[in-house]
């Protein structure tokens, strides 16, 4: 059974002491893993701040400081959005800017996945993300605090907190559901599932249930470390993320 797998089952017919403890080893490798990429990328602040003067240099135009050319949808999330292991122009954001592209819409994807980061982090970033000429931003967020069995209501908080600062600045928002390690227990992986749909329905704002629905626990969809989707797993990403992003550039570029 691949890692991710081992991410998504549901344990069946009470406690197996061998399966719990292959799935706990298994759940504490991909922790250790992640914390190394988070402390690897960069050093985390509570306070919104810019990226270094080298990363900047890896941004679009519209965010290393010259006037933007046309709109922004912004997708502010972990190492699913960055693209971890596959080339920039294969991470979904990428993806949905050639469907943007190809289908007439006047607006720039802009990808905002760091490594590592959780929701927390991601609101540290809110502000920077949110400057300038944002018609739709994608939250993407959620992963690496399911990793690390963080509070789901923390999670939430700090998710809604981002919904907020968007909102008042008039942006739309698309919020990325995520699913939680089953081996933290079937309460925490309910209440974490639940965290989204509750948050979608209160603060009003377009949801995607599963980010990685069709895609996770699929072998042929991931990389060989069974986390991060493949090539072909994140044209699936980029499906699920339209479906839900569509309709808002539809309702956006009306306003």
């Amino acid at each position: 059974m691949t890692e991710m797998a081992l991410f998504f089952a549901p344990l069946h017919d009470g406690p197996r002491p061998a399966v719990v403890a292959r799935r706990v080893v298994a759940v504490l490798a991909l922790l250790l893993s992640t914390l190394a990429t988070a402390a690897s990328c960069r050093s985390r602040s509570e306070t919104s701040s810019p990226p270094s003067s080298a990363a900047v240099d890896r941004l679009p135009a519209a965010l290393a400081g010259e006037p933007p050319a046309r709109p922004r949808v912004v997708v502010l999330g972990d190492s699913l959005a960055a693209g971890y292991g596959l080339p920039a122009e294969e991470a979904f954001p990428a993806l949905l800017q050639r469907k943007v592209d190809e289908l007439g819409y006047d607006y720039e994807v802009v990808n905002m996945g760091v490594s590592g980061d959780t929701s927390a982090g991601g609101l540290s970033r809110a502000d920077w993300a949110l400057e300038g000429d944002v018609s739709v931003l994608v939250v993407a967020l959620g992963g690496n605090d399911a990793l690390r069995g963080l509070s789901p209501a923390d999670m939430a908080r700090n998710l809604g907190a981002i919904v907020d600062k968007a909102r008042a600045r008039s942006v739309a928002v698309l919020l990325c559901g995520m699913e939680a390690p089953s081996n933290f227990g079937a309460s925490y992986t309910a209440e974490f599932r639940a965290a989204f749909g509750r948050l979608a329905r209160e603060k009003r704002v377009a949801l995607v249930p599963f980010l990685l629905d069709g895609v996770g626990g699929v072998a042929a969809l991931n990389q060989a470390d069974g986390i991060h989707p493949n090539a072909e797993g994140a044209r699936r990403v980029a499906d699920n993320v339209w479906a839900g992003l569509q309709p808002l550039l539809d309702a956006t570029a009306t306003r």
